[in-house]
């Protein structure tokens, strides 16, 4: 915004300078070339009003310099004039075809993030005693709709989450969020175990790429980590294939990358081969904050192409944090994960974010977290 500000100056600033030129130089020299440079830089940074302001003062600052030199005749005065007028003209007709093009982007991203919204709503804030924060944030460089997902549903076998990224984007990869999505919510409550969920969440995909063909049935898949918390919240299971692992902060604000116990594949291209998946267990003691997100945030990178690392940002982060105020909820993590996420790629999003924080409580001193596999 700042700089948006100091850039509406630009039009300005070619006018201050094309009169040192003038004042500076011989008579027969002329500054009204640059001049006409002045209404032609404000088209695309100011509204109507101001772009009409900066040509009219164009043509009076040349006026002026004209007539300090003696040289207001029909070549170099009147014809200029007329050249200024019409340049002033042709940067408000610039200036309306921009316009008319930011508006149909804008439109665009806002059907996006509606069609968004209803294909992806937002988890409760709370389940029992696990508080819940969601955010998606879309990439900038194009108003499609992408394929990452997050869900948490509350079952009779515990809090079950899936966070994902189907390939590609569009119609396509929202066809395939909505049938993980309609896979997860079923499975979730049917299924006895993980293993069982995450082979209902292969099969329906498997159906979803037979369905669409092509391509898609051959290279359409959906990296997923999917986690279960038992009763009691003293322990999160995890299935990962081939997912960004999650991230534990516990209540000293420690981070902790949950890596998988063995790689797995993504879901959806079981018909390419049969591989095992493991399920991981780990402590969610109290206090802590299960961090899951997808690949926007592991691959954003900044200007020396360095990928953004939340598990050794974000610790300094809290303890930032923690030194101004009490400690962040789950959606102020987020947030702050965000914003950094931003800092670090100098605020170009790269490329879809879906994120998602689910917190325990703190009632006692958090033990350093650990892994069992079962």
């Amino acid at each position: 915004m700042v700089q948006q500000r100091r850039a509406q100056w630009i039009p300005v600033g070619v006018i201050v300078l094309a009169v040192v030129i003038d004042l500076a130089t011989p008579t027969d020299v002329t500054s009204a070339p640059l001049l006409m440079a002045a209404p032609v830089a404000a088209a695309p940074l100011l509204r109507l009003p101001g772009i009409i302001a900066i040509g009219a003062l164009s043509m009076a600052v040349h006026a002026v310099l004209a007539w300090v030199d003696h040289t207001f005749g029909w070549q170099r005065g009147v014809a200029n004039q007329l050249t200024l007028l019409a340049v002033t003209v042709l940067a408000v007709l610039i200036n309306r075809t921009l316009e008319g093009q930011s508006a149909r982007t804008r439109r665009a991203r806002q059907v996006a993030a509606v069609a968004q919204t209803a294909v992806l709503p937002r988890p409760p804030s709370r389940l029992g005693e696990l508080q819940i924060a969601a955010r998606y944030i879309p990439a900038e460089d194009e108003a499609m709709i992408g394929g990452d997902l997050y869900v948490v549903q509350d079952t009779v076998h515990g809090v079950r989450v899936m966070v994902g990224d189907v390939r590609g984007k569009g119609l396509g990869a929202v066809s395939a969020v909505c049938a993980d999505l309609g896979a997860f919510r079923y499975a979730a409550d049917e299924a006895e175990d993980l293993p069982g969920l995450v082979t209902a969440l292969e099969a329906a995909l498997l159906r979803e790429g037979g369905r669409r063909g092509g391509q898609e049935q051959e290279e359409g898949f959906t990296t997923a980590l999917v986690a279960e918390f038992a009763d009691g919240l003293e322990a999160v299971r995890i299935v990962n294939r081939g997912h960004p692992p999650p991230v534990l902060l516990d209540a000293r604000g420690t981070a902790t990358v949950l890596e998988p116990s063995q790689e797995s594949p993504p879901l959806g291209i079981a018909a390419l081969g049969t591989w095992s998946f493991p399920v991981d267990t780990f402590p969610f003691p109290p206090g802590s904050t299960l961090l899951c997100y997808t690949d926007g945030v592991t691959e954003a990178r900044d200007e020396d192409g360095v990928f953004y690392d939340a598990a050794v940002r974000l610790p300094r982060l809290l303890r930032h944090r923690s030194l101004v105020g009490d400690p962040p909820a789950p959606a102020e993590i987020l947030q702050l994960l965000i914003d950094d996420v931003a800092r670090h790629t100098g605020g170009r999003v790269q490329d879809d974010q879906a994120l998602l924080a689910l917190h325990r409580p703190a009632r006692e001193a958090a033990p350093l977290p650990g892994r069992t596999r079962v």
